[in-house]
């Protein structure tokens, strides 16, 4: 098993990419923190992987909450006696605006996307080091290494999260903690409709996802699984030399 014994955490659990590498993660021998805001949804997963043989806990929060990012880490550490990897995979789709830009749901966008595992990282770090190492994942996005028209806002905040990965890589290195991100294209999820203009009409929203789907290579959308994949590579010893590293899951979009 590639995570035996391992404490491992996971934010935004409860659906799509998270819940998907909250299955890889325990299915391969650890122990799983799961955190999310919907308590329902994040019982099921729990539930489920524990069914199943896994051990899994869950941590109902709302990551807006500067406070919850650090005090949810610091419960999961409790839980499981430290932790050996945190995948902070919290985020949303940013706004579509640039004229008129409303702030407040600005804020919200970069709070959520950016501030939050910035946060999470850091409160996971001491325990890394007592533990002599670790992995941190983050999310981002391919918007994240090519710009993307739609959103700028979303754009802005996953470059950002790229550069604070290969920042954290460096100062980190030294403590035998490896920091990489994860740029998915797009993945069958249930985030994935919020991307598209809410207020478009069914031919001109068949349009866009159909265009979407032209830009990639392997010609389809990918799913949770194949990013939870990744997920567990990168968290696992046969990433070992592997720190600082943008990987795109996305079908070739970003190969043009």
């Amino acid at each position: 098993m590639r995570l035996a014994n391992k404490k491992a955490i996971v934010t935004a659990a409860a659906s799509g990419m998270g819940q998907a590498g909250c299955e890889a993660f325990a299915r391969e021998g650890a122990t799983v923190v799961a955190i999310d805001i919907d308590a329902q949804r994040l019982k099921t997963v729990v539930d489920q992987i524990n069914a199943s043989g896994g051990k899994a806990h869950g941590i109902v929060a709302d990551l807006l909450d500067a406070n919850a990012c650090r005090s949810t880490i610091e419960e999961a550490a409790r839980l499981m006696g430290g932790i050996d990897v945190l995948w902070a995979h919290a985020g949303m789709p940013g706004l579509r605006e640039v004229e008129n830009l409303d702030m407040v749901a600005y804020d919200e966008a970069m709070n959520l996307n950016v501030r939050a595992g910035l946060l999470a990282a850091g409160a996971a770090l001491p325990f890394m080091r007592k533990a002599g190492g670790g992995s941190i994942l983050f999310t981002a996005s391919t918007a994240g290494l090519v710009g993307a028209s739609v959103s700028p806002v979303y754009s802005t905040a996953k470059f950002a999260v790229v550069g604070m990965t290969k920042s954290l890589a460096l100062r980190c290195a030294a403590d035998r903690i490896r920091v990489n991100v994860i740029c998915p294209g797009p993945i069958d999820t249930p985030m994935f409709p919020k991307f598209f203009d809410p207020n478009a009409s069914a031919e001109m929203a068949a349009k866009s996802q159909a265009a979407v789907l032209a830009a990639i290579p392997l010609g389809r959308i990918g799913q949770p699984h194949e990013v939870a994949n990744a997920a567990l590579w990168l968290a696992s010893d046969e990433a070992s030399f592997v720190t600082g590293a943008a990987l795109p899951v996305d079908g070739g979009f970003t190969a043009r």
